[in-house]
């Protein structure tokens, strides 16, 4: 198993066992370049339950997330309110210019 483990695209798992399920999904995740981004309407909760799927080589704009939604977004976009780990303080108040990351 320490000789497999050093090869690349390899994730030792269990189904019987379930050992490395997660690291297997984060792996999936990693390679296949998807990020979640959570939405919450303006007065409500967030739903945490079924994020956005963005598939992305680089990390998407805001003005990117709002034009994969629907184009008529942007026209009357002024600013969003983000948290998690692309925002440097919880909630910061970002432009159309500010990049999303994983969660």
């Amino acid at each position: 198993l320490d000789i497999l483990d050093q090869m690349p695209n390899y994730v030792p798992l269990s189904s019987q066992h379930g050992w490395n399920i997660e690291e297997l999904m984060q792996e999936i995740w990693d390679r296949c370049n998807m990020l979640r981004i959570y939405t919450k309407p303006r007065g409500q909760i967030p739903d945490y339950e079924e994020p956005v799927i963005l598939h992305s080589e680089k990390s998407p704009t805001i003005e990117e997330f709002c034009n994969r939604l629907h184009k008529s977004i942007m026209n009357e976009f002024s600013h969003a309110v983000v948290w998690g780990r692309s925002a440097k303080h919880q909630p910061q108040r970002c432009g159309k210019d500010h990049l999303l990351q994983d969660e």
